[in-house]
This record gives C-alpha cells, structure tokens and sequence, in this order.
C-alpha cells in the first residue's frame, strides 16, 4: 500500500459544507486502494474534551470519485445530526487495512484521546459557500468593447472596420450604443450574461490603464449610454458584469499624479507602494515602485490602505446601485488585498446579495473562494487542462477525465458550478488559431458547455474567428460572415450547444463521472441518474462504435453506431 499517497485536511475542499446540514468529505490515496471507510461520531460522544473515554465510531464505506493520473479520490456526504463531526478514516488494500487519523497512520484502529482525529468542529451558516443560484443558469459572452460594434455614442475619428491583425493602437469606434443595437442577437443566441472589458476613461484602448473611475470613457459614449445598455440587457434576460481595475492604476489617475508631483508630501503617498524618492516614471524593474507587470504606466495600488479601500468600495456601490448591474470582475485578483475584498463583499451583498464577485486569477485559487471573498474566478486551469489533452494528441482517454478532475477537485462543488469556465478571452490567442482543426475547436466547446461551471464564449467565437495572441485576439467582429454559409453554420451549432447546456438541468449542477474509452475516446456522464446525460468526444484517429440507442440531442460526425473522429455525441443516459 503507498502510504506516502494518503492524504486529507479537515477544510475546504477536502472538508467541506455543501449547505448547513450537508457535509462532504474527501479523501485522498494512491491508485492501489480498494475500498475506503469513513469511521465518524459526534465530538462529544466519549465526552468533553480531555476525558479519557473512548468513543464508538460507525462506519460508512466512501465512493471513488475523480481518478487522477496518481491518485484515487473518494468522497462521502452525510448530514451530521448536530453539525459537528469527529472521523478518521479505514484504507483497505486486499486484507491490509490502515486506519488514517489527523496524526497520522497506524495499523490498528484507536478511538481515544492518545490519537488526534480529524474534526470538522460546527457547521456554521454563515460560514457556508453559495455563490448566487443564477450563475450556474447563466451563459456569458464576452465582449472587447472597441472591436464589437459601432452605434454611434462614441467619439469620432475610428479607422475603418477591418477584418485581419490588429494592434493596441488601432482605434476602431465600437461603443456602449453599439452592444446595444446587438442585444437582441445575443439574446437570439442563447446569451444570458454580458461581460465586458473596462468601460472607464483611460488612454488606452483595452482601458486597464484607469484615468477616472467614475466617468464613462468617450470613446464609448456616456453613463446614461451604460444605463440604457444595462436595462435592455436586462429587458432581454441578460446580466451585465463590469470590469475593475483595482490592482492598479494609470498615469493620468489623480492621486498618482499628485504623488509624482509632491512625494511623500502628497495626501495619496500611501495609496501606492513608491521605494525610491524621487524617481522618474518607467519601467519599474529596479524597485522605484511596484507596478503591474513592471509596467511604469500601471502604478500599482495599496488596497490595504483604510482611504484606498473606502475609495474603491464606493465606487462598486455606485456601479450597483447607478447602473443596476449584476456582477464585478476583478482583474489581477490575486494581487488584492484579502482584507481588502472581504470589506468589499461585506458592503456589496449588503447592497445586492445576489451580486455575483469574479476574481481574475490564474492558478489554483481556494484561498479566494471560501466564501468571505469572491464567488468563483475565471476557470485558466480548466481552460489549461482541456488545452493539453486536445493539443497532445499521444495522451489517453484517461488522462482527460485526470487532468478535469484536477481542477474540479480543487474547489467546492458548489464553486465548480459558479466557476467562469472559457476557453479564449481578450487575454490569450483565440480556441479556433489554436486548434488543430475546426472539429477539434467544436469538441472543446463541446466540453465547456458540458463541463461543471458558467461557460463563457469570446465575441466571434459563433462565427470561429480567428486571432493571435494579445493584442491580435482582439480583432473587428466579423458581422458580415453571418451572412456566409460558413458562418452561419458555425452560429447554428454553437446556438444549439448554448440551447443544449441551458435547456438540462444535467448540465447545470455539478454531478459528473468519468468512463473513458478505448485510445482518445472520451466518455463521461452528467447529472443524477433520474436526469443523466452522456457525453462522448472522439480525439482520436479511429471510428468509434458506440452502439445505438439513447435519445441523442447534439451530435457531429455520428452516424450508425459510429463516432467518427472528430465527433461528438451528446444524448440521453
């Protein structure tokens, strides 16, 4: 037995309240286990703590859940009669059996006071994870405001609309006026949830440079063109989420200004983290400030500053209660303060409690998602995960169901649900330059739309636009090839998908299981068994016979039993 492979954490997510009677508990060990036991009981069943009586645990068997190229998880939900547990676990392998406690493990079971066990100590409330209901309902598009459409609220003086590359200099004239006109396409297309790029005045076109945080820049038109663009969206059944550029700053924002002129004799000196004075602004890898990125022109802010936070914290109360709003994306949010976003979402879901709080963050992220700080984040690792099977096309079928896992193991169900799962944005190259193929692009937007979470499509992926990486990724919208067979093809399909995830319930919640195939063919179900879907992606180089039957909602290349590569089939359980 690999012992070295056992492993478990009473806290989140190996710990973890689903509700506040539910709890789920996962455990860890090597792919050599045969089966796995809970051994639990109240805390106070042997009595208080410091007596010496022993205590009586009753057992219930785990089941396997997610296989990982190493690992075997295994996980059992109970609901603990009075919100508190005491546990410790038995590893069975043939007739061997250790038995895993807090300090450790040991060939024989020892339920007393001279071994630590594991123990979740009161099931809280208000401790509980639950990110807004509406969010795991919701498809999103995402949309670069400059490259989508031009209405006419903007300032003159774009260039013309152009299909091809396109630079952080070009200025094209697409407005808030603009992604008005297009709402009812988007509502057409299955969209329930807009997010878009920074709005506020700033030099730059992608606007993460913020001159003033309270002004609509012109480019895109007024705050009373924001307000009838949130309204109409909301007339169609569309949320809005705005961007906050929270982690930084740009060089013409006041307060900054102020510090580069006056030093620390500025008000503002500590809204910034300025090591060297006096100093010249540039490119800040010798240490004069902290910047994003080393970008001199992106001051980095001080959100552990008591007027800074109360700075920002107004204006994300402004933007709820002026524009109406439904959601915040933070972007660089691991860089924010932690003390920072817990005063934020203490005001803002006093304001709106179902106001959905997004973090731009990368890499694994749980420390932001235990309920106190954001709601979910954008999903990169998934984004990662699905990159690398498609990409390494030497990879099994197994390793799919491994490297999903991975990132569906990480967070609570609850945030697998509500995680921002994409597979492009304004920040990488664009899925269909990526892929190999076309077939290859639908069967991971298959995926996103199958997977756990709320999937996000990039303006033009329903027309496979194409783009390199930033800045390249965000080209002109293409609004003409919905008049092409092509590209009116591509929308229908992805129409359907849209259709598909947002018409089963299956598809929304977090249930899933792997059940890989032979070479590439990938397998997996959804949802309770009263409402299973199945979902098979053919990466392979083979047809794959599958056999009739089901009632088959969406599928590419199926045709008799057989899956062709490339394919994909959805259909009922």
């Amino acid at each position: 037995m690999n012992l070295a492979a056992i492993d478990h954490q009473a806290r989140t997510p190996m710990c973890c309240a689903l509700d506040p009677e539910t709890l789920q508990i996962t455990l860890r060990t090597g792919r050599d286990i045969d089966t796995a036991e809970l051994i639990y009981a109240d805390p106070y069943e042997g009595g208080i703590a410091g007596g010496e009586t022993a205590w009586q645990g009753r057992r219930a068997p785990m089941r396997p859940a997610f296989a990982l190229e190493h690992h075997q998880l295994w996980t059992i939900t109970l609901r603990p009669p009075y919100r508190r547990l005491r546990y410790c676990f038995a590893v069975h392998q043939g007739e061997t059996c250790w038995y895993y406690y807090e300090d450790g493990l040991r060939p024989f079971l020892q339920l007393d006071n001279r071994v630590q066990c594991f123990t979740m100590p009161w099931m809280n409330p208000a401790d509980c994870i639950a990110p807004p209901e509406w969010v795991r309902h919701t498809v999103w598009y995402q949309i670069f405001p400059d490259r989508f459409c031009r209405g006419g609220s903007g300032r003159p003086g774009a260039l013309p609309w152009r299909r091809g590359p396109v630079t952080n200099a070009d200025r094209f004239g697409g407005d808030l006026a603009g992604i008005t006109a297009k709402l009812p396409y988007l509502a057409q297309l299955g969209i329930t949830g807009l997010y878009l790029n920074p709005l506020f005045t700033s030099p730059s076109i992608h606007k993460y440079d913020t001159t003033d945080y309270t002004r609509i820049d012109p480019d895109f038109g007024t705050e009373a063109d924001l307000i009838r663009l949130v309204r109409t969206a909301h007339h169609h059944g569309i949320r809005v989420m705005l961007d906050a550029v929270f982690n930084h700053c740009g060089p013409g924002f006041a307060p900054w200004r102020d510090v580069v002129e006056h030093g620390p004799q500025s008000p503002y000196w500590h809204w910034f983290f300025v090591r060297q004075w006096p100093f010249v602004e540039g490119d800040t890898r010798d240490g004069r400030y902290f910047s994003f990125a080393f970008h001199g022109g992106m001051p980095k802010l001080n959100t552990n500053d008591p007027s800074v936070q109360e700075y920002l914290i107004g204006l994300c109360e402004s933007w709820v209660r002026r524009y109406g709003i439904d959601a915040i994306r933070f972007d660089v949010g691991n860089e924010i303060s932690h003390d920072f976003l817990r005063k934020l979402r203490a005001r803002l879901k006093a304001i709106q409690p179902d106001l959905y709080l997004l973090g731009e963050i990368w890499h694994d992220s749980m420390e932001w998602l235990e309920g106190d700080q954001y709601d979910a984040v954008m999903d990169y690792p998934l984004q990662s995960a699905l990159r690398h099977f498609f990409e390494e096309d030497t990879l099994p079928a197994e390793a799919f169901g491994w490297e999903v896992g991975r990132c569906l193991a990480s967070c609570p169900p609850q945030v697998d649900a509500a995680q921002f799962t994409l597979l492009d944005s304004h920040d990488t190259i664009r899925l269909r330059t990526r892929t190999a193929s076309e077939a290859a692009c639908w069967q991971q937007l298959a995926a996103l739309f199958t997977l756990p979470g709320s999937p996000c499509i990039y303006y033009g992926t329903e027309l496979l636009m194409e783009g390199g990486p930033d800045p390249d990724c965000r080209r002109c919208m293409m609004w003409e090839d919905l008049d092409t067979p092509a590209g009116r093809a591509s929308h229908d399909t992805l129409q359907a998908l849209i259709a598909l995830r947002r018409q089963e319930p299956a598809l929304q919640g977090w249930e899933i299981s792997f059940d890989p195939g032979p070479g590439r063919l990938v397998r997996y179900r959804r949802g309770s068994q009263a409402e299973a879907l199945d979902i098979c992606l053919n990466a392979g180089t083979q047809p794959a016979d599958l056999g009739p039957g089901g009632d088959v909602l969406f599928s590419r290349g199926w045709d008799s039993g057989f899956l062709a590569p490339g394919g994909i089939l959805i259909r009922r359980a």
